[in-house]
């Protein structure tokens, strides 16, 4: 039986061997930093029939570089129609130009709702999703009709209860099983997240929601933020907060705040510290 075991494991890293032989000996591995407007595409993740950010980028940078090797990995998906402040990625090529260039050439060529911020010089360890220790995004509620911000915001007709909805959100903090609030993805092995902060602030007409974590499932920030908004209209209370985190539930899947109104805000690597101040986007 132990020598069965012992085969599978160098199976395993032979596996583990081939996939990392696929780089060339002689890449260069960049970190970037960007910022995109997801209403036009159907997520990060590179997709067969589909626009999306991470095949977009990779489409420029291989008009760049050549098609020989291009590899780009981000910290982590967003949804469809989901936009982003600060995505983190990694950029693997065979080049000799300098970073600054390759950010300049590379936003040549992008549309303008998808920007570079920053390109950095990387270790070849550095990884944009497994090193990441923890992301946090924000969402957007406008209390009135907006002419300028309608992509960035979910507006809400009704009066919602702030504070209510902040006691509530405090429910989502430390590990829970999220399984009542996403869809199920193969790609997942655990729906248990760890959320080390959930942040509300009242800005004018918008309700800002902060949420920090570990990482975060398929569609689980917008239903919480689903679920809180029924908790400020009055729908829902604590106690059905606390049931859908210790049964899995298919309701809050009918609460699923519209992609519009998130951001992934920021990726945190070892020595980064989260901006203290809470600021939306825009103001109304």
């Amino acid at each position: 039986m132990s020598n069965i075991k012992n085969k599978k494991a160098k199976f395993r890293s032979f596996k583990k061997i081939q996939k990392k032989s696929s780089h060339p000996r002689d890449f260069s591995r960049f970190k970037l930093i960007i910022e995109y407007d997801g209403t036009r595409y159907s997520g990060w993740q590179k997709q067969e029939n589909a626009k999306t950010i991470q095949g977009i980028i990779i489409q420029a940078a291989k008009e760049i570089f050549g098609n020989d090797f291009v590899d780009l990995q981000g910290s982590g998906r967003t949804d469809s129609g989901v936009h982003a402040l600060c995505q983190v990625a990694h950029l693997d090529v065979k080049t000799v130009l300098a970073p600054e260039i390759i950010r300049i050439k590379l936003n040549d060529l992008l549309s303008s709702d998808i920007n570079i911020i920053e390109v950095k010089k990387a270790n070849q360890n550095f990884h944009a999703r497994h090193d990441a220790k923890s992301r946090s995004y924000l969402y957007q509620i406008s209390g009135r009709r907006t002419a300028f911000g309608k992509k960035y915001v979910w507006w809400i007709k009704d009066k919602l209860n702030f504070k209510k909805m902040e006691s509530a959100a405090k429910l989502f903090v430390g590990m829970h099983d999220f399984s009542s609030f996403s869809d199920d993805d193969p790609e997942e092995k655990s729906t248990k997240v760890l959320i080390d902060d959930i942040q509300l602030k009242e800005d004018g007409y918008l309700i800002l929601i902060r949420i920090v974590g570990s990482h975060f499932i398929w569609k689980m920030v917008r239903r919480i933020v689903g679920v809180l908004v029924e908790v400020g209209r009055g729908n829902k209370i604590e106690k059905d907060i606390l049931n859908y985190l210790n049964k899995k539930s298919n309701e809050p899947a009918k609460f699923t705040a519209p992609p519009s109104g998130l951001f992934l805000e920021s990726v945190l690597y070892e020595g980064d510290k989260l901006s203290a101040e809470l600021r939306g986007t825009i103001k109304i």
